[in-house]
C-alpha cells in the first residue's frame, strides 16, 4: 500500500467528542484510509507534525457564500482559517431558483447583502444549473446549499405583504421540493427579511413538511433577535414541531443590553423541545456583534414592496417620521452601530465609522442618517451591530445543542469582495474558537473541535466528513493549539489567523505553512435523493 499523503506524529482529535490520541493519518484517492502507527509504510508525501493537532477539516453550517465563490474560488478567508465545507443559502436569502417571470433586478437588490461582487453574472435559472455553475468554478472547499425561502416567496408571492394563498403555497412546496431533487441540504428562512417576513404559520408549516418528508433541514433567522426573542424562538419550534422537520435556530444571540440574559430562556425552551423529540439544533459564531444589511434596520412596513419601493418610502417626509418614532425603541445606541461597507465610488470617511459620528458630523439624527445612507447607495449599505453579552455568547457556545457556524464569506482581500471592512469573522471564526474559548476554558479541545466539525456537518446530512476515520473523506486541518489565534479585528478584518499548518480537501493540500497553493478540489455537495 502506498499512501498519497501520510501525516506523522500528530495529536489526533478525531471530530468524535473522544479524546485525543497520537497517530499517524494515511490518505489515498482522496480518502482516510488508515489511522495508527503507520511510519514505516510507503507513501508519496509523508508530514511531520509532531506535537500538532490534526482535526477533521471545518464544516461552516452558517455562510453566505453563495455568490462570493463566484468572484474567487480560491476561498481565501475560509480555508486559510481550517474551513474545508461551507453551507450557503443561509437567512432565507439566496440567488435560485430563479424561473421565468421572475424580476431578478430586484431580487438582486433584495439580497445585496450577499452580492459583493456586481461583476458576477446571474446566469442561472433552476436551482439545479445554479449548482453547476457553482461546480464550474471549481471551489477550494466543498458547498452544500440550502434553498432560501426569500427567493421562492419572491418567485410566488412576490413582494407584498400579504399571506401566500392555497395554490401560491402549493407552488412553493412544488418548488421547493424540486430544490431537493436536485441536492438542496434544506431550506432556510429568514423573518426578518421581505417578503419572507410576511409569511404565516400555515405557510411555514407548509413549507417545513416539505423539508420533512425529504429529511432536511429547516434553518430560521428567527423574527427577532431583542425584545421578541422568545417569542420568535418559540415560533419556529413551533413549526418544527407541528411538521417534523430537523430545525436549525441561527447564530443564537440577544441584542441590546436590556435583553442580556435572554438567550438562556431561548436554551431552555429549544432543550425542551429536544426533549419532547424534535431534532432542534443551534449555531453561534464566537464574536459580540453581528453584521447585516443596513436596510434590516427598516420596519417591515417600509420593506413592502421590495428595494424601490423602500427608498420612495424614504423620500416621504410623513414615512421618515414614522421610521423616526418607530427607529427610537431600537434596543441598540447608534454608537454600537458601524457602517462596514458602502459601494465602490461611494465617499471616502463613511466605511468604518458609527451611526453616532456620522450624526454628529452631519447634525442630523442616526435614524436620517441610516435612511440617507440608503437613499445616497441604492440600499446597498452593511452595518456591523455590537450590544452583546459574552455571557450570553458563553452559555450558548457551551450548550451542548450548540454547533459553529460563522455568518461570513469566502472572501478574496485582494479582489473585489474584499473591500470594505467586512465582519472578522469571515477570516477568523474557528481560530477564536480554539484560542478565546478553549484557552480560556469554556470548552475543552475535543468538543470544541466536535462543534466545529462533525455535529456540524450531520446537522446538515453529511456524513462522510467532519471525521477522522477509515473511509472518510480527507479533509483535514493541521494546527498549533498553543499559537491558533484570529488576527482579524473589525478595524483590520482582512488578516488571516496563525497556527494552521496544513489544509487539505479531498486529500490534496490546499493550505501549506498559512500559504494558498491553488489547489482548488472542493466538490458540490448534493444530498442525496
Amino acid at each position: 500500500m502506498m499512501f498519497d499523503l501520510l501525516l506523522t506524529g500528530g495529536r489526533v482529535v478525531d471530530g468524535t467528542g473522544g479524546p485525543e490520541t497520537a497517530a499517524d493519518v494515511g490518505v489515498i484517492d482522496g480518502r482516510i484510509v488508515e489511522v495508527g502507527a503507520l511510519r514505516d509504510a510507503t507513501t508519496r508525501r509523508t508530514v511531520d507534525i509532531s506535537g500538532l493537532v490534526v482535526c477533521p477539516g471545518f464544516v461552516d453550517v452558517h455562510t453566505h457564500s453563495d455568490l462570493t465563490l463566484l468572484s474567487s474560488a480560491a476561498a481565501h478567508s475560509k480555508v486559510r482559517q481550517g474551513v474545508t465545507t461551507e453551507v450557503v443559502g443561509n437567512c432565507g436569502l439566496g440567488p435560485a431558483p430563479l424561473p421565468d417571470g421572475m424580476d431578478v433586478a430586484e431580487l438582486r437588490t433584495l439580497v445585496n447583502h450577499l452580492d459583493l461582487d456586481p461583476a458576477v453574472p446571474w446566469s442561472w435559472h433552476s436551482f439545479d444549473i445554479y449548482l453547476d455553475t457553482l461546480a464550474a468554478v471549481r471551489p477550494s472547499i466543498n458547498v452544500a446549499a440550502l434553498v432560501g425561502h426569500v427567493p421562492l416567496r419572491t418567485a410566488v408571492v412576490g413582494f407584498g405583504d400579504r399571506a401566500a394563498d392555497a395554490a401560491e403555497v402549493r407552488r412553493m412546496c412544488d418548488l421547493l421540493a424540486e430544490t431537493f431533487r436536485v441536492g438542496a441540504v434544506g431550506l432556510s428562512t429568514g423573518m426578518v427579511y421581505a417578503p419572507a417576513r410576511y409569511a404565516d404559520d400555515a405557510e411555514l408549516v407548509a413549507l417545513a413538511r416539505v423539508v420533512a418528508a425529504h429529511d432536511r433541514l429547516f434553518a430560521w433567522h428567527v423574527r427577532d433577535y431583542a425584545d421578541e426573542l422568545l417569542d420568535s424562538v418559540a415560533q419556529a419550534l413551533r413549526v418544527g414541531e407541528q411538521a417534523g422537520c430537523r430545525t436549525q435556530i441561527s447564530h443564537l444571540v440577544s441584542v441590546g443590553r436590556r435583553n442580556w440574559g435572554a438567550v438562556r430562556e431561548a436554551l431552555d425552551l429549544i432543550t425542551a423541545a429536544h426533549e419532547r423529540g424534535l431534532d432542534v439544533g443551534v449555531d453561534v459564531y464566537p464574536y459580540l456583534a453581528g453584521n447585516a444589511s443596513l436596510f434590516q434596520l427598516m420596519p417591515g412596513w417600509a420593506q413592502e414592496g421590495g428595494g424601490a419601493a423602500m427608498l420612495v418610502r424614504l423620500r416621504d417626509e410623513d414615512c421618515r417620521a414614522r421610521i423616526r418614532a418607530e427607529l427610537a425603541e431600537y434596543p441598540l445606541g447608534w454608537d454600537e452601530i458601524l457602517v462596514c461597507r458602502v459601494p465602490a465610488g461611494a465617499p471616502d470617511g463613511i466605511a468604518g465609522r458609527s451611526v453616532a459620528d456620522l450624526a454628529e458630523e452631519s447634525s442630523l439624527s442616526g435614524a436620517d442618517v441610516v435612511m440617507d445612507l440608503l437613499l445616497s447607495h441604492d440600499n446597498d449599505v452593511s452595518m456591523v451591530a455590537f450590544g452583546r453579552s459574552r455571557d450570553d455568547l458563553r452559555a450558548v457556545l457551551s450548550h451542548p445543542l450548540t454547533v459553529v457556524g460563522s455568518d461570513g464569506y469566502a472572501l478574496d482581500p485582494h479582489g473585489p469582495t474584499g473591500a470594505g471592512l467586512p465582519h472578522p469573522r469571515s477570516y477568523g471564526t474557528y481560530p477564536r474558537v480554539f484560542a478565546e474559548h478553549v484557552r480560556r476554558g469554556d470548552l475543552d479541545l475535543a468538543e470544541a473541535v466536535a462543534k466545529c466539525t462533525s455535529r456540524a456537518a450531520h446537522r446538515v446530512g453529511i456524513h462522510d466528513r467532519g471525521v477522522i476515520a477509515p473511509g472518510a473523506a480527507a479533509d483535514l486541518v493541521v494546527f498549533d493549539a498553543g499559537s491558533i489565534r484570529d488576527r482579524a479585528t473589525f478595524e483590520q478584518p482582512q488578516q488571516y489567523p496563525d497556527g494552521i499548518r496544513l489544509v487539505t480537501v479531498g486529500g490534496a493540500v490546499v493550505v501549506d505553512e498559512g500559504e494558498h497553493t491553488g489547489v482548488r478540489t472542493g466538490k458540490i455537495l448534493r444530498h442525496a435523493v
